[in-house]
């Protein structure tokens, strides 16, 4: 059986983002059950409705490697106690033109990290707010991780290992949420052909 195809969307443009070697750490914990395609967002323009009748490439490659996807894993940092611009972008984008919205009916799950003792509680809960208006199916519960230098190696190993034991269990719970969707979606009645 064929692992599912998770896009990853990573919250930051920084180039030494703690969330991007969050991401990673997670491909790792994760790569025997699932398989993992990093979606990039930096290069996509602001978003611009006057640019729907002719979409950009970045966006065009945007929402077909979100369709072609199985399930999302969004990792993100929290910018002024809410979602980074360039992730909110990102998803503004996926979900245009009208009626074509990329992220309809895709599992997801959402876990992010900071410095900071509450991690990124805020910013996931709009977060998961604006994925549901937009008919994304969010695994329940919360991650937030409080990010300490060498958490996370250049091998992208998880170097503490009761954050590597949560990261593991939660890994294992969004692959089963994964497997439990797609389970349950392919046995929902399909429309015939016409």
């Amino acid at each position: 059986m064929s692992k599912a195809n998770i896009a990853v969307v990573v919250g930051s443009n920084r180039r030494e983002s703690l969330n991007r070697k969050l991401a990673q750490a997670l491909a790792r914990l994760g790569e025997d059950k699932l398989a993992f395609t990093f979606v990039r967002i930096d290069d996509l323009p602001l978003y611009n409705q006057d640019l729907e009748a002719d979409l950009p490439g970045s966006v065009v490659r945007l929402k077909s490697e979100i369709a072609a996807a199985d399930a999302l894993l969004f990792v993100t940092p929290e910018h002024s106690r809410s979602i980074p611009a360039v992730l909110k972008n990102a998803i503004d984008w996926a979900a245009r033109p009208w009626g074509q919205n990329s992220w309809t009916g895709k599992p997801a799950a959402i876990i992010g990290t900071s410095p900071g003792a509450i991690g990124t509680a805020v910013a996931q809960q709009h977060l998961r707010h604006v994925l549901g208006v937009l008919g994304v199916i969010v695994m329940g519960g919360e991650a937030y991780i409080s990010f300490k230098p060498g958490l996370v190696d250049e091998k992208a190993e998880v170097t503490d290992e009761s954050t590597r034991a949560f990261l593991q269990d939660f890994v294992d719970q969004f692959a089963a949420f994964v497997k439990r969707f797609a389970s349950h979606s392919s046995a929902q009645p399909r429309e015939a052909a016409a």
